[in-house]
């Protein structure tokens, strides 16, 4: 098996093709320097430049060596240069290493055309302290493959396992100093003006709007008590309780609940409109009143929102809320936004488009027009809807965010089918992550101990084991959603996202 076969055995378009390429070569590497009595050192993303370090050097060259693997090197030769060369010449003294490298070996998937090699840099830094620069094509990773033939094959085999080992044993990170290099990439991002926001219910909830559960119950209760309404073996405090502990032992999903609960209030298609009116009444009506509506995170989003003198950074939102919330907020920031709900409506190029992409149902729908034709994510037909309709205007529109724009998913769990899918097509145009999701770390005092009840409780008796069950945890977490072309920005604390969104506008 040579490496133009294993290439295109790996080859699916996506940022994943990069990831199992590298780890391929990673052990391959590993493999032959083993045979030389030679040791390898995975980079861990904090400790040093590269994606690996072989302090004794390999075959010809001397130590240390440096390893940089990407997977089409020429095409992404200014990525290649403006973020990774620049970052190590600007190393003073190279301080990540403890013994300043030798050589620099750039290995890339794809083939390198003559002139590729003619205007890239052989060496870098001054005549008595320089590194010299080795670049790699196919053509010479198959001189190793070929001394490995067996090994090949048992990597290649087993390349998904490999993926998987390398995420979970990884190294501790230092994730608040990894954080920080990410932001300054996200800041970069933005400030280069093709930027999306999806919002999610976490957003929402900042400003004390109900989460799907307590709206689903509240519209439970509200059918229930109308269908007892006459039944004097039934009243109102029992429907409460009756509905609290059918939550507590059913096991059915909430998408399949809110059908359920549409069936009941909706017996005919005229009814479809106070079924709508149900929804929003109970939506406003269970906001918690003792948080600002708006909250800080709401006014960092509108900030970031807000068009500078060289332009818009922020080019669209992408809402999966069903509230105006941020519409109210835009107003009152004195930004231009239209409302986007239904494939018809357009809007002008000063304004910033808001897509409710799984329904609108404002305060006040006297505001809006044509909302009926909304499609509303409610229960499972409306969601089925969307999911079996890949050219609906909401997937198109989501799609084209995704593929166009670097996007930053703020309040979302990242869990919701449709959107990983999304995701997963759009990633296969990628060679490198371009999103960045905000997903909460969880803590070790939060995960060993149970405060639900009076007093803080021990729930976990092996510390130190659930510390390394953490760490598996979140590794295995940002190695997924590295395949979809997001990198995750981890938080504890909720009012970390707001103090990060305040900084990128600064």
């Amino acid at each position: 098996m040579i490496i133009d076969d294993i290439v295109a055995k790996i080859d699916d378009g996506g940022v994943s093709s990069y990831h199992s390429f590298e780890v391929f070569v990673l052990n391959l590497l590993k493999h032959h320097l083993l045979l030389q009595n030679k040791s390898l050192a995975i980079s861990d993303g904090q400790d040093f430049l590269g994606d690996a370090f072989a302090p004794e050097g390999i075959d010809e060259f001397e130590g240390p060596v440096i390893f940089e693997i990407k997977y089409n090197l020429e095409r992404g030769m200014k990525i290649f240069q403006d973020t990774f060369l620049s970052r190590f010449i600007s190393s003073a003294n190279y301080k990540f290493f403890e013994i300043k490298p030798k050589n620099l070996i750039v290995i890339s998937a794809k083939p390198l055309s003559k002139k590729f090699r003619s205007i890239m840099p052989v060496a870098i830094g001054t005549a008595n302290n320089y590194v010299k620069i080795t670049y790699w094509g196919p053509e010479d990773l198959n001189k190793i493959v070929s001394q490995h033939r067996a090994k090949t094959n048992e990597i290649v085999n087993n390349l998904f396992s490999l993926r998987i080992e390398a995420a979970v044993t990884k190294a501790p990170s230092n994730w608040s100093a990894e954080r920080a290099e990410i932001i300054a990439k996200l800041k970069e991002s933005y400030d280069r003006g093709q930027f999306t926001l999806f919002l999610g219910a976490g957003v929402s909830s900042s400003a004390g709007m109900p989460n799907w559960d307590n709206l689903l119950n509240s519209l439970f209760v509200a059918y229930l008590t109308r269908e007892f309404d006459k039944d004097k073996a039934i009243d109102g405090s029992d429907i409460n309780e009756l509905v609290a502990r059918l939550n507590t032992v059913s096991e059915s999903s909430a998408l399949m609940g809110a059908r359920y609960l549409r069936k009941g209030l909706v017996g005919s298609p005229a009814e479809t409109d106070s079924f709508v009116s149900a929804i929003t009444e109970s939506l406003y009506e269970l906001r918690n009143k003792d948080l600002d509506i708006d909250s800080r995170l709401l006014r960092a989003i509108a900030a970031t929102c807000m068009p500078r003198r060289t332009g818009a950074r922020v080019r669209s939102v992408v809402n999966y809320n069903f509230d105006d919330l941020l519409e109210k907020q835009l107003t009152k920031t004195g930004i231009a936004y239209r409302s986007v709900y239904t494939e018809t409506e357009v809007y002008d190029p000063d304004e910033l488009p808001v897509y409710h992409v799984h329904g609108f149902l404002p305060e006040d729908r006297s505001k809006y027009s044509a909302l009926e034709n909304s499609t509303l994510v409610f229960s499972e037909e409306g969601y089925h809807h969307i999911y079996t309709n890949a050219y609906h205007w909401s997937n198109l529109v989501q799609l084209n965010c995704l593929r166009e724009n670097n996007c930053l998913m703020i309040g979302l769990s990242m869990t919701d089918p449709n959107l990983r899918r999304l995701m997963d097509i759009s990633a296969r145009s990628l060679e490198q992550n371009k999103h960045f999701a905000f997903m909460k770390r969880l803590s070790l005092d939060d995960f060993c101990y149970d405060t639900t009840g009076p007093g803080k409780k021990s729930a976990i008796r092996n510390i130190d084991g659930a510390e390394k069950f953490l760490d598996t945890h979140h590794a295995l977490n940002e190695a997924l959603m590295r395949e979809l072309g997001v990198t995750v920005l981890w938080y504890e604390r909720y009012d970390e996202i707001p103090e990060i969104l305040e900084g990128l506008i600064k």
